[in-house]
């Protein structure tokens, strides 16, 4: 059973105002057309801090054994890496 929070929102709700916030941010990156290695450093990052939180939150992970939580770090992680090492070929 969970525990009663004092706050008016859930966990969840907080999280899901949060990546909103985050998408819209990302969104906003686009349509301004910022671009560089910093900039799709911090979105790929963004993206990363995302998929955690869908991992954490709504896949239930914050709770489980720490196996299943890696699996969830090391399949963000690797293609993030590749990704990121890409762009930094790139602009390199």
């Amino acid at each position: 059973m969970n525990a009663p929070t004092s706050s008016l929102l859930r966990p969840c709700t907080w999280v899901y105002l949060l990546l909103m916030l985050l998408t819209f941010f990302t969104w906003l990156v686009g349509i301004t057309g910022q671009s560089g290695f910093g900039i799709s450093m911090l979105v790929l990052g963004l993206s990363l801090l995302k998929g955690q939180l869908i991992g954490d939150y709504y896949m239930g992970l914050k709770r489980v054994t720490s196996f299943w939580r890696w699996v969830i770090v090391i399949w963000l992680t690797l293609p993030g890496s590749l990704i990121g090492l890409a762009f930094y070929l790139t602009y390199s």
